[in-house]
């Protein structure tokens, strides 16, 4: 089902190599279909959107837009204990986002000089939420609480229909805890087009945020520069560091976790021990019939899983950093040691019970995450996905006098003489 690969210099290069392949060019047919969809929404508007919604999705509802009362009534509808569980889900994720917030500021200088930074929340943005077989009222909480936070003046929501024509309770109850403003009953790319370029009934936005399927994920990274997005997100992964003291149990559950999202998901063991990779395959095989994706985790597993076995700590650093996981979870004796050898890592989770679905769920920290080796450079959401900050400016003239001559001598070496100018006009 796994394959245990022993690392040699070149047997984990040529297996990491086939890993990096796993998501691929985005298919010519998928790009042709979804800027076709782009277009017909930005040329027709609602129009568009309602024959999308009811080619793709079965049924379109008389109105797109759920009703406050409507989404207020979810609450009464949904498990109560599945909404207390959300709600201190909620705090934990405040909690831990406010930390992230950012201060305008201002600096005066003797010579009469200002200048400073201005931050502020964005106007309007828009939250794409899965609500079919796939439905993450988790990411309602993960996308809208930093929003919140930053000081966005607005957050709309798209949610696809059910079969029905409605809603999922699940996802209007989170919506309603969160504090999304007006929520939208339409899905796929013609939900993204709406956002991005407006229609007689969903605003535009500033902003597009939140997971999809592959005409999503299309869409928005086609309407970068339109609207700003917060990532164009892969395959899910997960990578585990583990030396001779992790239990076997945890790491094949843990692996099969994040394989049951996608037979494209991947996870990868890194452990200094055959023995803790021979169990822990083992493990595998004794667990996955027991849970309902088996199918899918064994697809996953056997496609994209794998168990490196290296000659030492330092090495399974090296690779970790090199594959930069979207989740790295840390199965060692000593744990805390790691945080400031990692570098590359959306999220990193610490010790033995510190599992990957801590993060996606409770903990606090965002599990919106750069995948696909992009944690390289690119950070989790945040509070400062949702800010946009300027600068401001002001000089005397005698502080402009005193700068001038380097002003005009930069201007000249550029070659820029009406930027030269514009200074020598004043004196």
């Amino acid at each position: 089902m796994i394959e245990i690969v022993t690392a040699d210099g070149r047997a984990e290069q040529e297996l990491l190599s086939s890993l990096r392949q796993r998501s691929g060019e985005v298919d010519r047919k998928v790009t042709a279909a979804v800027t076709d969809i782009l277009d017909q929404v930005r040329q027709r508007g609602d129009e568009a959107v309602r024959e999308y919604t009811t080619r793709f999705d079965g049924r379109c509802p008389e109105c797109f837009e759920v009703s406050p009362q409507e989404r207020d009534a979810a609450l009464e509808l949904v498990d109560p204990r599945f909404l207390e569980a959300m709600k201190r889900a909620m705090e934990n994720i405040a909690r831990f986002h406010a930390r992230q917030k950012q201060q305008s500021f201002i600096d005066t200088q003797p010579n009469g000089v200002i200048m400073g930074q201005r931050i502020r929340g964005l106007k309007r943005v828009g939250l794409y939420v899965p609500g079919g077989t796939a439905a993450y009222p988790s990411s309602v909480l993960m996308n809208c609480v930093p929003a919140r936070i930053a000081g966005v003046e607005e957050i709309i929501m798209v949610t696809p229909p059910r079969k029905d024509g409605t809603a999922n309770p699940d996802i209007l109850a989170a919506a309603a805890i969160a504090g999304v403003d007006r929520i939208f009953l339409m899905g796929g790319a013609q939900a993204v087009a709406a956002m991005a370029y407006g229609t007689e009934t969903v605003p535009r936005v500033d902003k597009i945020v939140g997971p999809g399927n592959i005409y999503v994920a299309t869409a928005k990274r086609l309407l970068y520069g339109v609207v700003d997005i917060d990532m164009v997100a892969g395959p899910s992964e997960i990578l585990i560091v583990a030396d001779d003291t992790a239990n076997p149990r945890y790491l094949a559950a843990d692996m099969m976790s994040q394989a049951e999202h996608d037979v494209l998901a991947s996870s990868v063991l890194l452990t200094t021990s055959r023995r803790v990779a021979e169990e822990t395959v083992a493990e595998l095989e004794r667990q996955l019939p027991t849970l309902s994706r088996a199918e899918i985790i064994r697809q996953s597993l056997e496609n994209y899983g794998a168990i490196i076995c290296c000659p030492s700590d330092d090495r399974m650093v090296e690779l970790a950093n090199e594959l930069a996981p979207e989740h790295l979870e840390v199965m060692t004796a000593n744990p805390m040691e790691y945080i400031g050898r990692l570098d590359n890592a959306g999220s990193v989770f610490l010790g033995q019970y510190s599992p990957e679905p801590l993060g996606d769920y409770y903990a606090g920290p965002n599990h919106v995450l750069p995948t696909s080796g992009t944690a390289r450079f690119f950070s989790p959401l945040g509070v400062d996905s949702f800010i946009k900050r300027s600068s401001f400016i002001y000089y005397t003239r005698q502080a402009l006098e005193d700068a001038r001559e380097d002003i005009v001598t930069i201007a000249r070496r550029e070659e820029l003489t009406a930027h030269a100018n514009s200074i020598e006009v004043r004196f």
